[in-house]
Parts: C-alpha cells; structure tokens; sequence
C-alpha cells in the first residue's frame, strides 16, 4: 500500500511540474525527440512573440504538418538538438508542443536561456492572427503562471525587439502590444 501511495505522489507532482496546460504533445504531433536538452531555469519572466513566416493553417492535419517541417528544417538542415521554439501557435486555436516549458529552446539568440519562445504559423505581415491562436495563447500564458513556469509579472515582447526581424510581423506586432504583460521598452533586457 505504501508503494501505491508514493507512485501516486510522484505521479501528482509530476503532473503539477509537466502540466500539459492543453498543449498539443510532441508525441500527439509525431515531432521527433530532441537528441539532446538543456534545462531552462524557472520560472521565467520573459516570452518572446514570433511567426514562422509560412502559409497558415486551421485544421488539426495541416496545423500538425507545418509544425513537423519546421522541426525537421530545424534538425536536419540546421543543426539544433531540436524544434527551436518553445511552443507552436496553430490558427486551429492548439498549442503544439515544441522544447517545452521545462527545456531551453533555440528561438532567439542571445535570449534561448531565460525566456520562452512562442511562436504563430503564418505570416503577419499579411495574415491576421485567428481569435483562436490568440485566445490559446492567452489561455496558455495564464496556466504557465499557475504552473509556475512564467513568473507572475512575466513580460510579452515582439521578436523584432531583440533581434534585427520583422517578426513577429505588423498585424501580430500590432496584437501583442495591447496585452497587459507587454513590455514597450526592451533597454533593460538587452544583451
């Protein structure tokens, strides 16, 4: 009985540190396994918004195919140990997972190491982010801070704040800087 209840306490907290938080597993996606992982530091306190600069999609095959090819562009031609943003932004309104809550991502350089990386499907220059996309993100965020992954105080920024980028493109741009967590001046978190 004792072993019953130690597997079921290493299962809850186990739970409460992986929480799914409605994410889209890489397993649910058929992503690869990361050939290798860093461990970030948490909680963070900085997201960083970006977009793939593809075609967008919204259904569940079309969201998952996208998602697939940009993690094999990112190990296979690039090099990196796996898909480099932390999550994934569907226009189906789903999260898929990429390195995660729990791993360092590679989506910005310079900043892998003490932020997340979320980045949309499409490109927002020219599309304009689905209610749905938004409406996860946002959901995502609020569970990140319950599950003590984001700091409660956490800060949104654009990827063209930190690095030479168009990204995340105008119109997401134009979204992100009405958020209540958005950060206008970036000069304290520069490299």
């Amino acid at each position: 009985m004792k072993l019953f209840f130690n597997i079921f306490a290493l299962f809850c907290i186990l739970v409460a540190v992986n929480g799914d938080c409605g994410v889209v597993s890489k397993q649910q996606w058929d992503g690869l396994n990361p050939v290798h992982v860093e461990y970030l530091a948490r909680p963070v306190d900085l997201v960083i918004i970006q977009h793939t600069v593809t075609r967008t999609c919204s259904t569940d095959a079309s969201c998952a195919e996208i998602v697939r090819n940009i993690q094999e562009n990112h190990m296979d031609n690039l090099n990196m140990w796996d898909i480099g943003s932390s999550f994934i932004i569907g226009g189906n309104g789903k999260v898929y997972e990429g390195a995660g809550w729990l791993h360092v991502g590679a989506h910005t350089y310079g900043y892998n190491r003490k932020s997340y990386g979320i980045t949309f499907i499409g490109n927002y220059n020219n599309d304009t982010p689905t209610q749905a996309s938004l409406d996860a993100v946002k959901a995502l965020l609020r569970c990140g801070v319950e599950r003590g992954h984001l700091t409660a105080n956490y800060h949104v920024v654009g990827h063209r704040q930190l690095i030479a980028t168009q990204s995340p493109g105008r119109k997401l741009y134009n979204e992100i800087r009405r958020w209540p967590n958005w950060l206008e001046d970036v000069s304290s978190l520069k490299n």
